[in-house]
């Protein structure tokens, strides 16, 4: 660690330090948080990108009292170090340590949380209507960027905020280069002009003086206005955000200390809604990471650390089987096409965009847009794949209903990151989708317990073009023991008996097949005779072979990685209640009424009673009631 950095504990050690002092402790941070997150493993890019920024706002704004809100959270790790967090960043993202986002009930400098993107602009804007509801004067600042700026729930809360002309400072950290043209002298000279005090005074003095003119005086604002508008619409990208209210400030040097600190001293004097545009390179400082952003948005632990990790990566993951399949299915039908917001890595799709170009569409980070996209393709007779992470899935459910649904549009859904997805913690599990999917007239809803069925269900929903369908899946290596070439349709709403006894029926859903299969080992060992039904139809049930099981088991045990309300447990309930079929005991395993920290996948199905461990020790609990006290424990 630097010696600079050894005297941070709290933005107020940053208030007397010189610029060269700044960029020395720029330096410092920057040294120790590539030693530490290239050790353990972590977001990674975005980061390095806001450094200068980082120090800047907390070097200007007297946080926590100005409010600083963080789109996209993964950038957050440089303002936990600068926050009293920086001898814990050693455990950020693992079991009881350090949260990869934001998160308010860690540190009193995360204002807001924030695991998904495109948020802080609104949030922001509810912090300042808040201080002046309440007569006070703290600053306000939204940090958007790392692709936030493509979400529509950003642009709903730029439009409110102009309309409230509340005192706000937005800053846009454009790392892509996507909407900025190069830093030139002539733009950074404009927005020293337009930031520095005098020329503010001088422009609301001549706006004062408009006010006691006999003649003129809206022609002469007029004319004001249009002149400040010409210089800066003749050189830089602010249009759109002077038409939505703002006063827009940039593009500056994002890695430049000297001039964000004067930008910022500057725009605090600044009333109204304002932007400011910070140009900054992703992985800056580490060439290896600036030349390939995306690759290193994230690294993984050291070598040393990842014995584990090396027996996952010998199988292939679920997406890999996914997007194999949906290649070797677009193949032989030119209609299905392929979409996915701003994750074509994280789905395993760029293999995908590499074999069909036209036919692959990344949508940004506009979820409810790519859902409403896709029931527009499928209305033309085309068969979209809409391949979105669970949790961010769950920001297009209207548009699941009202654009999809309702139309009986049959769009295709693969849900990765399905159930607990470790270190990233609640804002990323995948936990509600069983539930929320099952809700939904006219969606069939599955999970493959390995890659070959997964296969399978990915070919059975486009064989057929009635219903809509969503398979999920976790973040995880599957066992896949077909190599390509081969699928097998599956018969909607049948399931399959892995294992035959009488003592205890276990019905399990997709990850929990091969849990609940492990458990019947233990509880074989132990005298229990079990039965192990892998339900990969959610929905429609098996109602034949529920019946079946019914009649023939005393004891049935449902295991879903889900919330537990409106899950497959609840389902079969309710199926049973609505049958009113005689049955002995019924006990749903799943998720409880809470959100899981993040955590190793292990440890945290262990803790919720869903690892084989716990699963035999519950259902030997339920055949012998007299181990009562014993699951007490867990």
């Amino acid at each position: 660690m630097g010696k600079l950095l050894d005297k941070i504990n709290k933005p107020d050690d940053l208030k007397g330090l010189s610029v060269e002092e700044l960029d020395r402790l720029c330096s410092d941070i920057r040294e120790y948080f590539v030693d530490v997150i290239t050790n353990i493993g972590g977001h990674f890019g975005s980061s390095l990108g806001v450094v200068e920024l980082t120090v800047a706002l907390h070097h200007v704004f007297n946080t926590p009292e100005d409010k600083l809100i963080w789109d996209v959270g993964h950038q957050g790790y440089v303002h936990k170090i600068l926050t009293g967090r920086k001898n814990e960043l050693n455990t950020i993202r693992q079991y009881k340590g350090l949260s990869g986002f934001l998160k308010r009930s860690e540190s009193e400098y995360d204002d807001f949380g924030a695991g998904h993107a495109s948020t802080s602009i609104s949030a922001a804007l509810g912090f300042a209507e808040a201080r002046d509801l309440l007569g006070k004067e703290n600053k306000v600042v939204a940090v958007i960027g790392d692709g936030a700026l493509t979400g529509g729930l950003a642009y709903e809360a730029l439009n409110n905020a102009g309309c409230l002309n509340t005192d706000i400072l937005v800053i846009l950290n454009d790392n892509q280069m996507s909407i900025s043209p190069n830093v030139g002298a002539l733009s950074k000279r404009i927005t020293e002009v337009t930031t520095h005090p005098l020329y503010n005074k001088i422009k609301d003095e001549i706006w004062n003086l408009t006010e006691i003119m006999p003649f003129g005086k809206r022609r002469l604002r007029k004319f004001v206005k249009r002149v400040e508008e010409s210089l800066k619409n003749l050189i830089v990208p602010g249009l759109i955000f002077e038409e939505l209210g703002f006063r827009y400030f940039g593009p500056i040097d994002g890695h430049n200390t000297k001039e964000l600190v004067q930008t910022l001293n500057n725009l605090k004097t600044i009333k109204g809604p304002k932007v400011l545009h910070v140009l900054t390179v992703k992985g800056k400082g580490v060439d290896y990471a600036e030349k390939d952003s995306v690759k290193f948005h994230a690294v993984s632990p050291a070598p040393k650390d990842s014995e584990g990790d090396k027996k996952v990566v010998s199988m292939p993951s679920y997406n890999t089987a996914f997007t194999d399949a949906l290649i070797e299915i677009s193949e032989q039908d030119d209609k299905v096409v392929a979409i996915t917001a701003a994750m074509a890595e994280g789905t395993g799709l760029v293999k995908y965009q590499k074999a069909f170009p036209k036919r692959f569409y990344d949508v940004g980070i506009a979820e409810g847009h790519g859902v409403t996209f896709a029931a527009g393709l499928a209305a033309e007779g085309f068969r979209p794949c809409v391949s979105i992470y669970s949790t961010f899935l769950q920001r297009a459910y209207d548009h699941i209903i009202h654009d999809s649904a309702i139309q009986k549009l049959p769009l295709v859904f693969t849900l990765d990151r399905a159930g607990l997805c470790g270190a990233d913690g609640p804002t990323h599990h995948g936990t509600f989708d069983l539930s929320y999917m099952s809700t939904i007239p006219g969606m069939v809803v599955t999970a493959p317990k390995d890659g070959d069925e997964l296969r399978n269900l990915l070919y059975t929903a486009f064989r057929q073009d009635k219903y809509l369908f969503s398979i999920r899946y976790p973040k995880d290596g599957c066992i896949q023991l077909t190599d390509g070439n081969k699928f097998e349709e599956i018969q909607i709403g049948k399931w399959e008996s892995l294992r035959e006894g009488h003592d205890i029926a276990l019905l399990a859903v997709g990850t929990m097949v091969a849990n609940s299969l492990k458990a019947a080992e233990k509880l074989e060992k132990d005298g229990f005779s079990v039965t192990v039904i892998n339900c990969r139809f959610v929905k429609p049930l098996d109602e034949v072979m529920l019946r079946s099981i019914i009649q023939t088991h005393e004891h049935i045990v449902t295991v879903e990685e889900n919330v537990l309300s409106g899950g497959f447990g609840s389902q079969v309930g309710q199926f049973i209640h609505s049958q009113r079929l005689d049955c002995g005991t019924l006990t749903n395993l799943g998720i409880p009424d809470c959100f899981i920290e993040h955590g190793s996948r292990d440890i945290l199905l262990d803790n919720i009673g869903l690892s084989p461990e716990k699963i035999a020790v519950k259902c030997s609990d339920v055949i012998a009631p007299k181990n009562k006290l014993k699951v007490a424990k867990i």
